[in-house]
């Protein structure tokens, strides 16, 4: 009996669910389609790239072994063998091509297939190899491969990928699958015994549908979630010992802004004295102090601090009230004809919430009168997003490491289905942003983008408010849990819960 029990130990240590907790319901679980941060995250585990980045941010093989520049202009990728999809099919380079020719196809609206604009041709070489070659060299030849690959022997017979039951019922070669999607319910995830770096330790990933932030806090605090977000209230003032004793608290520099974008189709924010004016008007020191106990910085300008892209010196916006007012007089408003908008935004984001309401009352006092308009998120990018009806809109981005200007400010991103959501149209900045994307040496991108950053934070389109630090409570018995740049997620295969 004795034996039998140290053989069956390893087997129970390794049997696991690994709870967490999500604020709103996938849209389509499907890497080409996958726009909002829900789908994201779920089509994260079930569809693998050609590359990722490791723990420190470099690029390394995912589905791709090793890869080669024959010029500057040609890459071919060296796939790996062995690897399933979900349902037992093999992988191959066919997989790669087709997904390329859908994603450029006129079958599907994705902002995704802008970061592909400068491949000519993709090609198969033999079954686990595919040749690359781009019009001219770009910056992000490789980075762009990280988009997940779909099964061609799936895919091949859909007529209408938007509607497809596809973007429901996922079949990847990632490490966990599909095993439960609720509408306005819970997300099931299970590992994938095939997968090919290896078995993840952790059976299985619950997401538990939480719309409100507060119960997903009441949740970690009646310890049935494993990992979640902490805002600075919570960490200053609502957690005890017993709570610290449970959760590992892991703390650090925040990779997205929130912002109040104008939408620059309306008569009253095409004039610069009034985005200026509303910029001065807020005060983003005290937005940061009310709202995060000051775990947070100021946000200046459209990239992210610490990446090649920021100015060593970027020009910062005082709060200056009075220069506010004087530029709104200047643009014909006064108290008998005050300035007039709505707010719109996401009601499931409690922070957003309250920032609409503080920058609601810091405008009032220059004599601007501010209305908000909250709803749920799936019927806010219904409604409000993707058909661009809104005055302003209070969102965030979250940016990766190697920032892309084109997604959000070159002028052919705005339209249907593109990021560029306020409509911000400048020439000069079109011209960088292509100039760019031609270099491939990055010290030559970093110079022509930290002049684009200026030139952005100048135009205000946004009014860039703030850049909030990360905390997140983890259960202190999985382990090994390494925080990096990347986050604290990109090791979880190796993840031990006892």
């Amino acid at each position: 009996m004795r034996v039998v029990l140290l053989f069956l130990l390893p087997l129970f240590l390794y049997s696991s669910t690994l709870h967490l907790s999500l604020g709103a319901n996938p849209s389509r679980i499907n890497p080409l389609l996958a726009t909002d941060s829900a789908s994201g995250e779920i089509s994260g585990w079930i569809f693998n790239g050609l590359v990722k980045f490791d723990k420190d941010a470099n690029i390394v093989g995912d589905l791709a072994e090793s890869w080669s520049f024959k010029s500057p202009k040609r890459l071919i990728f060296y796939l790996k063998k062995g690897v399933k999809w979900h349902d037992g099919e093999p992988f191959s380079a066919e997989d790669v091509v087709f997904t390329f020719k859908l994603l450029k196809s006129k079958k599907i609206f994705t902002p995704y297939a802008s970061d592909f604009r400068y491949v000519k041709s993709l090609k198969m070489v033999d079954r686990y190899s595919v040749e690359v070659e781009y019009k001219e060299p770009y910056f992000k030849a490789l980075s762009i491969w990280m988009m997940g690959i779909l099964p061609a022997h799936i895919w091949r017979d859909v007529n209408d990928p938007m509607t497809s039951k596809f973007n429901r019922e996922p079949v990847g070669t990632g490490p966990y699958k599909l095993k439960k999607l609720e509408t306005s319910g819970d997300v099931i995830l299970e590992a994938n015994d095939d997968y090919f770096e290896h078995r993840p330790n952790i059976d299985t990933i619950h997401y538990h549908f939480m719309p409100d932030p507060t119960t997903q806090f009441l949740m970690l605090k009646a310890k049935k979630l494993d990992l979640g977000s902490l805002t600075p209230l919570q960490r200053e003032k609502q957690i005890d010992r017993s709570f610290e004793e449970f959760y590992k608290i892991v703390q650090m520099p925040g990779r997205g802004y929130t912002y109040l974008g104008f939408n620059m189709k309306l008569e009253k924010f095409k004039d610069i004295r009034v985005r200026k004016a509303i910029d001065l008007a807020i005060d983003k020191d005290e937005l940061i102090r009310i709202l995060f106990f000051s775990h947070g910085k100021v946000c200046h300008g459209p990239f992210m601090p610490g990446t090649f892209a920021y100015p060593a010196n970027p020009p910062k916006s005082l709060y200056d009230p009075g220069l506010a007012r004087k530029l709104l007089k200047q643009a014909g408003y006064s108290e008998e004809n005050p300035l007039e908008f709505t707010i719109s935004t996401n009601a499931n984001n409690t922070t957003r919430l309250y920032a609409a309401q503080i920058i609601q009352h810091q405008l009032g006092r220059i004599g601007v009168k501010v209305k908000i308009r909250a709803m749920e998120w799936q019927a806010f990018l219904n409604t409000v997003v993707t058909p661009r009806r809104f005055e302003t809109i209070l969102l965030g981005w979250s940016l990766g490491l190697i920032p892309d200007a084109y997604a959000l400010w070159h002028s052919d991103s705005d339209k249907l289905g593109g990021f560029n959501l306020v409509g911000y149209r400048n020439d000069k900045v079109d011209r960088m942003i292509e100039s760019a994307e031609k270099e491939s040496d990055l010290k030559k991108v970093g110079e022509i983008y930290r002049e684009m950053f200026n030139i952005i934070a100048e135009d205000r389109p946004y009014v860039f408010l703030y850049i909030p630090d990360s905390i997140t409570a983890v259960n202190r018995k999985i382990t090994p849990v390494i925080p990096s740049i990347v986050g604290i997620m990109h090791n979880q295969i190796d993840w031990i819960k006892p």
